[in-house]
């Protein structure tokens, strides 16, 4: 396998270009509990361009009824791409001070449940700006979001 990097600036023109509409090439869950892992991985895909098609634990999108369930999964796109040894984008856990363009922020409650995953598009003066579906935004700033807690899935690279 070969270590590929993340082109960030790749995944950020993806999300301002689909922020506030849909690619037609995807399957918009809105109605189905949600679109926000979905454009999310839409936006780390356009940034690495690999997919990992390994059934049931993969990151992979063929239609909606054919996809990883960490394509668009909140818990699962976590685990993936902090656990991904093989092929396709891997990444790590650091805190919102260390967040970069193209990186996820996954929104939680108190409980541990995490149930949102913008997209970061700007960091600015401390501040962190999103795009998102579910409520799609482009630039909104994190702080303006209730959440107990946060996390951010800081992209690594990916691996062919």
């Amino acid at each position: 396998m070969k270590e590929i990097g993340y082109n960030r600036a790749a995944a950020l023109e993806y999300a301002k270009r689909w922020a506030l509409g849909r690619n037609p090439s995807y399957l918009d869950f809105e109605k189905m509990g949600g679109d926000c892992t979905n454009f999310a991985s839409q936006c780390i895909y356009a940034g690495c361009g690999v997919m990992n098609h390994t059934e049931t634990f993969g990151w992979y999108y063929h239609s909606g009824n054919d996809k990883a369930p960490a394509w668009s999964g909140v818990a699962y796109l976590y685990n993936f791409l902090t656990m991904n040894k093989g092929v396709g984008p891997f990444a790590r856990e650091v805190s919102l001070e260390q967040a970069e363009i193209g990186d996820i922020v996954q929104l939680g409650e108190q409980s541990g449940r995490f149930y949102h995953s913008p997209v970061i598009t700007a960091v600015s003066h401390g501040e962190i700006l999103v795009a998102a579906h579910s409520f799609d935004v482009y630039m909104r700033p994190l702080s303006s979001y209730q959440f107990a807690q946060a996390r951010c899935i800081h992209i690594l690279g990916a691996r062919r």
